[in-house]
């Protein structure tokens, strides 16, 4: 049996995440580049913890170069496919392997949970640039429809039965940023709406990280799929529903 800390070293969830989650990143960094006022694009940002690379690909828009760092090499077995611009780096985001005042913007998408904070932001501090922004963003599991609380009932269930590893929420708006010689300058919180049919959320509802660390304790994958494909007929056909997401975004710079 897999210790939940190891369900990233699988190679089916590299996969999963490389090809089945929903389109979130790119409303969110769009969202970002119009808050930061954007007109051109930046010269080098950096993505910390960057998964299967979605994130980072995302960020392709606003700069000359995006790269992602991810500290299990495992994650990023697909990302030539994920993106074919982006530069991608297997470090740490205590360690990073970069020149002083290397980008003008870092992002972290639901990736800071996993970090020593205490060598992570005098690392951040280092590698950007002095007019430099920290953007640190995460965004909910898709179980919400509008108008139609069949989902939320769904994904409660689907909890239930397949529970999440354990972990921890960071309270991004309690941390002590001036500690560091940073300040959370700005805020924001928004709604992604991400068109999806049944086959698309039962390939998304299957990347979850409960669905990896169900297999890994001995449920057959295949239970699992049948279990999804019967319930969520219920609430999806092949006529795409939006699914609905709840983001923020916080915005951390130099004092």
């Amino acid at each position: 049996m897999a210790a939940a800390s190891d369900i990233y070293q699988s190679t089916r969830l590299a996969t999963g995440y490389a090809y089945h989650r929903p389109a979130v990143h790119p409303h969110i960094i769009a969202k970002m580049r119009e808050r930061l006022q954007l007109t051109t694009r930046l010269r080098r940002v950096l993505d910390i913890g960057c998964g299967a690379g979605l994130s980072t690909a995302a960020l392709e828009p606003l700069a000359e170069m995006a790269v992602g760092i991810e500290p299990i090499a495992t994650m990023l077995a697909h990302r030539a496919v994920v993106s074919k611009q982006a530069h991608f780096v297997v470090a740490k985001a205590e360690q990073l392997p970069f020149t002083a005042m290397s980008f003008d913007l870092m992002t972290a998408a639901g990736s800071l949970n996993y970090a020593d904070l205490d060598r992570f932001f005098p690392e951040a501090v280092r590698v950007l640039t002095t007019s430099g922004v920290l953007a640190i963003y995460d965004f909910s599991e898709g179980k919400r429809l509008r108008n139609d609380r069949r989902l939320e009932d769904w994904y409660k269930a689907f909890k239930q039965r397949y529970p999440s590893p354990p972990g921890y929420a960071l309270a991004i708006r309690e941390l002590e940023y001036s500690h560091y010689g940073l300040e959370l300058y700005d805020y924001e919180e928004l709604e992604v709406a991400v068109p999806m049919t049944r086959n698309s959320y039962l390939r998304y509802a299957l990347s979850e990280t409960s669905i990896e660390l169900a297999i890994s304790r001995g449920v057959p994958e295949a239970e699992i799929r049948a279990w999804c494909q019967h319930t969520l007929s219920e609430i999806f056909d092949e006529n795409p529903r939006d699914v609905l997401f709840d983001a923020y975004i916080a915005y951390i710079r130099r004092k």
